[in-house]
């Protein structure tokens, strides 16, 4: 099970870095961008490792603090659901 979810929060993250960087690109291009809203629901659900790494990277987005807030608080309920999941869900 801690595996299975390890996996899946991998997933989100890459995708959620992806979405990142080609939003990044839109800004850059001055063409349709991804919706601040849908950056952090990805963020939150499972893919803050990503959004903060495609924060830092890309340089986009730093100046938001809300965005390092969702962020930050997606990454913390992500943790504490795989130290749960792995200490008290797994055989």
């Amino acid at each position: 099970m801690l595996k299975g979810f390890a996996i899946i929060l991998l997933i989100l993250s890459l995708l959620t870095f992806a979405v990142y960087g080609l939003d990044k690109h839109a800004a850059k291009a001055k063409t349709w961008r991804t919706p601040e809203r849908r950056l952090l629901l990805f963020g939150f659900i499972g893919g803050a490792l990503g959004g903060l790494l495609g924060m830092m990277i890309f340089h986009h987005k730093t100046r938001k603090f809300y965005f390092w807030l969702v962020n930050l608080i997606g990454l913390a309920w992500q943790i504490t659901a795989l130290w749960y999941i792995g200490t008290h869900l797994t055989n």
